[in-house]
């Protein structure tokens, strides 16, 4: 008899109604099942005004929609969390957070497949890092699941411009400028060009422009608009040294979790809507630099000399890099034969 009441204590705590119950207790049928839904916060570095969040967010509407609300996926922009960029490859396989975008260069402290997309100068547009994504995105979904998760889609940033207050038509101009960047791979760039390259994760950005502790930014124009460099800075130089992705991902112990029905649904939707967030990322950079003119400032229209002594100077540390990249090379081998390179 006691049996019998915990049983059903336990079942009416669960929600069923008296007709449940009964039902439930009736010999030769199976107990009603819920069906599991969960909500999944997704952790991101970057501003809400940003593209890349504006994405993740129609990526969340849309898959809530169609696992018709068992799967909900909160966008927690801004570094809400207090993750770093560089720490979310981890934070996610460890379970600290289910979801993230984060920007996959930074991550080459885990693996230095990452690095490939930040080779100096390997990647000029998009089209470009379309294909190098041919035969590297294998090679990241091998490293995803080393680290216990699944990426979903990746979407590259926009053109990367150099911003200072130096107007110039040769490098020396430049020299010795301290400049941000936002990796390792945009550090050494920056040294190779002879400026004096800092590694800073964005959220320190604006308050070490306010504080003149450093004179220029290598970024995207989106992330110029963000940070209102107009207030700061007043040239624009386009660089373009990397071709950079921000990688949607998921821990996969969470995604085991999700139905296998679900599953193929959301991973059709994220290949569906991938060259959606391409596109978009190209308009958005257009746009952006269209944005940072009209608060004054000036794309500096350099000579092609100064392209060539770039691309001389960084040839050296693509070499270097590559050298001790083996898992690299074979990628980038294919990749140049593909380009004619």
């Amino acid at each position: 008899m006691k049996t019998t009441f915990n049983l059903l204590r336990g079942l009416a705590a669960s929600g069923l109604t008296a007709a449940g119950l009964a039902l439930a207790l009736t010999p030769g049928l199976p107990a009603p099942a819920a069906a599991e839904s969960m909500t999944l916060n997704l952790a991101d570095v970057l501003p809400d005004s940003n593209f890349m969040v504006t994405a993740e967010k129609q990526f969340a509407d849309r898959v809530a929609e169609i696992t018709e609300g068992r799967v909900t996926i909160t966008v927690l922009a801004g570094g809400a969390l207090g993750f770093k960029g560089p720490e979310l490859l981890t934070a996610v396989r460890d379970g600290l957070v289910p979801m993230a975008n984060m920007p996959g260069v930074q991550q080459n402290g885990e693996d230095r497949i990452f690095d490939t997309e930040g080779l100096p100068f390997l990647v000029n547009n998009q089209e470009e890092l379309a294909t190098l994504h041919t035969y590297l995105r294998p090679a990241f979904d091998k490293v995803a699941e080393s680290y216990n998760q699944k990426f979903l889609y990746l979407v590259p940033t926009p053109a990367q411009f150099l911003y200072t207050n130096v107007e110039t038509d040769n490098l020396d101009g430049l020299a010795n400028l301290k400049a941000r960047a936002g990796d390792k791979s945009g550090v050494d760039v920056l040294n190779a060009l002879g400026l004096a390259g800092i590694f800073m994760p964005w959220g320190e950005v604006i308050p070490a422009l306010a504080s003149k502790r450093v004179d220029a930014v290598l970024t995207s124009a989106t992330s110029a608009v963000d940070g209102r460099f107009w207030e700061f800075l007043d040239y624009i130089y386009l660089v373009n040294g990397t071709g950079l992705s921000h990688i949607v991902t998921i821990n996969l112990d969470t995604w085991n979790r999700i139905s296998a029905e679900d599953q193929a649904a959301i991973e059709a939707l994220a290949t569906e809507l991938q060259p959606e967030f391409w596109a978009l990322s190209a308009a958005q950079g257009t746009d952006a630099l269209k944005v940072l003119e009209e608060n004054g400032m000036s794309v500096v229209e350099y000579p092609a000399e100064m392209r060539t002594e770039i691309l001389d100077r960084t040839r050296p540390l693509l070499d270097e890099k590559l050298a001790g990249m083996p898992d690299s090379q074979p990628i980038v081998a294919e990749y140049l034969k593909a380009v004619g390179r």
